[in-house]
């Protein structure tokens, strides 16, 4: 099949952009025959490459075209359908949807590996137009800047020439996804912050200042990129921030206490932060121990709190809601009611930190009987059935409305039953939907199934084979602890 390539006038071009933008879309539409004569009409630009059929890119288009609404007039917004064009999806990689990269001056400038939501892109893209670091020629400039929703790193300096100033773009340039930078290059412009030589300060936000911490922190060493980013990375968050879907993979990066409540920082200034300030107040006498804070919207985050921790919407009222989270998933639940003057709160910190708490565990009802030749696991019966340390034991993490799942159910049920005499192994399945998965089991997609030998429960082993009754058989031939014991009154395989 012969493809035709049309060369429209610039004129007919425009006119069917303009039919196109009065039909109310923000996001332009790019192909194969003008892609590279619009995307350098841009000094940035973000593009979509996508396939109508994708569920994802389904998922993803109100919020991009909100995302593109918000920008308008700042910086645009794009997509390319590669089940039309397609030459110009295979030149910049596309394999799978959707794909979204970064454009300058019509040149592939990186991935785009921000946020998926519209204030996410907004507020990601926003660090991609212009400069890397705004350069700040007063203080009223300084004062306008530091001014923001997001924490703000401006370097100080003596002036053009310096030689700290080169070091400090390169840093604003590679980490612009993340921050906001800004210079000056006259070190008076912070004078009423204490600057009198070449140096860095971290605003924190203005809606999280707190007498419990500094709202500005200074770098004084030579700046390098590892020792800039290291000093931003520890710094930004302060001791207590507003965990948001945007931020949230990084603050769950270590072992973080949430308060959950009505956090709305636009609305409700005060309100937001009388509670912080309590959290904060506590906080300060268990900083050291390992454990990070943070305060978060109940409503943004209400689907989580019902799917991980089993907390309806209607309980709490208006008092916060305290949950810790570890970096090995473990959770915990503050059962007692916060009160005003933090008490509960410490005793909470008091108990973890002792390791008197007990793990919060998401948990069908233990089976009545469990006598069929598939035994049933659920979370609080996993330890007594999967991490027996006399037997060897292959787990099924299954969903209830997965295909693949239901398509094994009988093939399985029949390794159950050849298995069923031998008093060495176990045959189980879970319901991962219903049950928390013990983090040292990684369960993506379904069924998902494990080898845990006795002996090992700390080493389970991932099964790769295939999923009929003899695949199973060879591999726990070779596997098992003991040697089978096989039900001979059926047909060996």
């Amino acid at each position: 099949m012969t493809r035709v390539k049309m060369r429209l006038p610039r004129s007919i071009i425009c006119l069917v952009l303009t039919v196109w933008c009065a039909e109310g879309s923000d996001v332009l539409e790019l192909g194969d025959s003008d892609f590279d004569r619009s995307a350098a009409m841009h000094e940035t630009l973000l593009v979509e490459f996508f396939a109508p059929w994708c569920g994802h890119c389904q998922q993803l288009a109100p919020e991009y075209e909100a995302a593109a609404t918000k920008l308008k007039g700042t910086l645009p917004l794009a997509k390319v359908d590669c089940t039309v064009n397609s030459e110009t999806c295979e030149r910049f990689g596309v394999n799978g949807y959707p794909t979204l990269k970064i454009f300058r001056n019509g040149d592939e400038a990186g991935s785009y590996d921000g946020p998926r939501t519209a204030d996410g892109i907004v507020s990601y893209m926003k660090k991609q137009a212009g400069p890397s670091s705004v350069s700040l020629l007063s203080e009223a400039d300084l004062d306008s800047f530091v001014d923001s929703y997001e924490a703000s790193v401006v370097g100080f300096f003596s002036g053009e020439d310096s030689t700290q100033l080169a070091e400090f773009l390169k840093v604003s340039s590679a980490l612009r996804d993340s921050y906001r930078f800004a210079h000056s290059t006259d070190v008076g412009t912070g004078l009423k912050y204490g600057v009198d030589g070449e140096c860095v300060l971290l605003f924190r936000p203005p809606r999280l200042n707190s007498k419990f911490e500094e709202n500005v922190v200074k770098y004084t060493e030579s700046i390098s990129y590892s020792s800039l980013r290291t000093f931003i990375r520890d710094n930004v968050f302060g001791l207590c921030p507003h965990l948001t879907s945007e931020n949230k993979d990084i603050l769950r990066g270590s072992d973080l206490l949430t308060a959950y409540y009505n956090v709305d920082y636009l609305r409700n200034l005060k309100g937001t932060n009388y509670w912080r300030n309590r959290i904060m107040k506590v906080a300060t006498q268990f900083q050291d121990r390992g454990l990070s804070f943070a305060v978060a919207d109940r409503q943004e985050f209400q689907d989580e709190l019902e799917e991980e921790f089993g907390v309806g919407s209607s309980e709490g009222g208006d008092i916060p809601l305290v949950t810790i989270r570890t970096r090995e998933g473990h959770k915990y639940s503050m059962q007692e009611e916060f009160t005003r003057d933090g008490k509960s709160l410490e005793r909470f910190l008091e108990d973890y930190f002792a390791k008197r708490l007990k793990r919060y565990v998401k948990s069908e009802p233990v089976p009545e009987s469990n006598d069929d030749p598939v035994k049933v696991v659920v979370a609080d019966t996993f330890d007594e059935i999967v991490n027996d340390p006399e037997k060897d034991v292959l787990v099924e993490f299954y969903a209830p409305w997965c295909g693949h799942c239901k398509n094994l159910e009988p093939i399985y049920k029949e390794l159950g039953e050849k298995l069923s005499g031998d008093p060495n192994i176990v045959i189980a399945k879970m319901d991962a939907t219903a049950n928390d998965v013990p983090p040292n089991y990684d369960v993506q997609g379904f069924p998902t199934i494990y080898f845990v030998p006795s002996g090992q429960k700390d080493q389970p082993q991932r099964y790769e084979g295939g999923r009929e009754v003899s695949d199973f058989i060879t591999f726990l031939k070779k596997e098992a602890t003991n040697p089978l014991i096989l039900d001979e009154s059926r047909d060996e395989l």
